[in-house]
């Protein structure tokens, strides 16, 4: 059985702390200096908004779903185990 669990660096997450807060900065520098009305910049901003929450929930979503996986594969394989032990005790 495999017990490997990959980690990240926390160079690598610092990486992508520092790209998401530039992104942030310079998609809020771009509505801001936008040559258009209050309302547009307001629903550019809401939709970028929306954007990164979205982002962020289907990683949730498929992170979870990869974690349930794991633990339900983890029970299978030590069901066959447990089987396998007991029929190797009744032969």
């Amino acid at each position: 059985m495999n017990n490997y669990i990959p980690h990240a660096s926390k160079a690598w997450n610092y990486f992508t702390y520092f790209n998401f807060a530039l992104a942030a900065i310079m998609m809020a520098g771009g509505i801001y200096s936008l040559e258009a009305s209050f309302a547009a910049k307001g629903f550019y901003s809401m939709a970028a908004i929306m954007l990164v929450y979205s982002t962020a929930s289907i990683t949730k979503a498929l992170r979870d779903k990869e974690e349930a996986d794991r633990i339900y594969n983890k029970l299978e394989d030590a069901r066959t185990e447990r089987l396998l032990s007991e029929s190797s005790q009744h032969d």
